[in-house]
């Protein structure tokens, strides 16, 4: 019985990273990526049914990175957190949102991807999608701390995606305009001055 031949698929997926990357998906040619990686075309399809299908195995790995850190930090239960701990939740804390950074900053060229390259697949709306998912992960708190009378009552998922969509471009703009990792750094306190939270929700700060 022959055995896969699986040594090539890292060619295929560096070539189609980079083809991708210099042309987005819908002007990306399978002929140049196979050309590049050094394959046939019959090679390729046997491994992917099409582009699209090749984008996502390109992404994979990062999006299944990033849903595992939402669903590690939204999986807490807020309701047996204490006020202060819920309260903390809100904080920009420099070494946290740096944090953000370099775990994005490690797979920047499949997360370039996703922000500008993505248009005619299913991760056309990544911006969006994502925002979402930490909305439903972020409302939870927001709903614990408004039900002690923490913050503001006000202010429900909507809004909350609205100011978390703010919040996130400021995340994704350094990589679409390609920042160098200090000019990241410069920019990561600048983003952490730029949007206090306590104010925002009108936290019940301790005195």
């Amino acid at each position: 019985m022959a055995v896969p031949d699986h040594s090539i698929d890292p060619k295929i997926l560096e070539s189609a990273r980079n083809e991708f990357l210099s042309k987005g998906f819908q002007k990306a040619s399978l002929k140049e990526i196979c050309g590049s990686a050094g394959v046939t075309t019959g090679a390729l399809y046997k491994r992917y049914k099409g582009k699209e299908d090749l984008f996502c195995a390109v992404v994979e790995q990062t999006v299944d990175d990033l849903y595992a850190v939402a669903n590690k930090r939204g999986g807490k239960d807020p309701s047996s957190m204490t006020d202060a701990e819920l309260i903390k939740a809100w904080d920009m804390d420099s070494s946290d949102m740096m944090w953000w950074f370099q775990f994005l900053y490690e797979r920047n060229d499949d997360f370039v991807l996703l922000l500008t390259c993505a248009q005619g697949t299913r991760y056309s709306n990544f911006q969006h999608d994502w925002v979402e998912i930490l909305t439903k992960a972020t409302s939870a708190f927001l709903a614990e701390a408004q039900r002690r009378g923490l913050c503001r009552k006000d202010m429900d998922d909507t809004e909350l995606h609205i100011l978390l969509s703010a919040f996130w471009t400021t995340i994704y703009e350094p990589f679409i305009h390609h920042f160098t990792w200090e000019q990241i750094e410069a920019h990561c306190r600048v983003v952490c001055r730029l949007f206090n939270w306590y104010d925002a929700l009108e936290f019940r700060l301790p005195e």
